[in-house]
């Protein structure tokens, strides 16, 4: 094992072994084998792969041009006055939400009114209530005013790319928004989830789930059943990998501080610019 990943890029987490992908921009439309094919030569069975959600959605082509949305009165209601001012001066302290997301809502940018229009019109109240984050769209790694929503069935992706690789391994498509555990159950606010955990809670899961148990990020699809402890490990251990990188995007904001460039300045070249670790394999040791 150790002779085997001597030239190797790895961590130790625990008792686990951590080894990235690294790629460039996974472009809309085009094929994952940037993460298949070194999964292919160093996974090993019994191995996870965990990839994140926004390559898998921008392969598949879901993105969505927010700057062909206009604003409705509700959409700039619900940016404005319930997002910026009450989430982000009054309910947000009073319920601990962290300080970089009130932060954040203390200054939303003029293009978070059509990032509004675009959840009521796909997701409905229910999600646009949500003052951040809704629905699991993406604004942290697209060109220019596109948003990528969550992947078409990621189990079923999982499933095919275990295929692809060959081997007897676990292939699980995560996404970092909170999956909280109250009274032993799991529930998250984005609209899907794997077995185990109750999704589509939206806004009302987010609200239970500040006065219950943030577990981690949410597994949305695994190629074979698990169970939810079991998902719930590995998706964190994922994110702690990705938590430890410089150039880690995770919001809007970092993503310009990142790529150096005005947000309406980033194109799919200035995120090919950059390296990305859309997934890790995680190994026990």
């Amino acid at each position: 094992m150790t002779t085997q990943l001597d030239n190797i890029k790895h961590m130790i987490h625990d008792n686990y072994i951590v080894i990235p992908i690294e790629t460039g921009y996974i472009k809309p439309h085009e094929n994952l084998n940037q993460i298949i094919n070194p999964a292919k030569e160093i996974m090993e069975d019994g191995d996870y792969l965990v990839i994140a959600e926004t390559p898998i959605s921008v392969s598949q082509g879901r993105l969505i041009d927010e700057s062909k949305y206009k604003a409705s009165l509700k959409a700039k209601f619900l940016t404005t006055v319930w997002s910026k001012y009450l989430w982000g001066y009054i309910f947000g302290p009073i319920l601990g939400i962290k300080k970089r997301t009130i932060k954040n809502l203390r200054k939303l940018p003029k293009e978070t009114k059509a990032h509004k229009e675009v959840i009521l019109q796909l997701y409905g109240l229910k999600h646009a209530l949500k003052p951040a984050s809704e629905a699991g769209v993406d604004l942290s790694n697209a060109p220019g005013s596109f948003v990528s929503l969550l992947p078409k069935n990621p189990e079923k992706v999982a499933i095919e790319i275990k295929k692809e690789i060959g081997k007897d391994v676990f292939v699980m498509i995560i996404d970092t928004d909170a999956t909280y555990m109250k009274n032993n159950k799991y529930f998250t606010g984005l609209p899907i989830a794997i077995e185990g955990i109750e999704a589509d809670k939206g806004f009302f899961g987010y609200v239970k789930g500040q006065l219950s148990e943030n577990m981690g990020s949410t597994p949305l699809g695994c190629s074979d059943k698990i169970d939810v402890e079991t998902a719930l490990k590995f998706a964190n251990i994922a994110e702690d990998y990705q938590k430890s990188l410089a150039n880690e995007m995770k919001t809007i904001h970092s993503v310009k501080s990142v790529l150096n460039v005005d947000i309406d300045e980033i194109t799919i070249e200035t995120l090919d610019s950059i390296t990305h670790t859309p997934a890790v394999i995680i190994r026990k040791k």
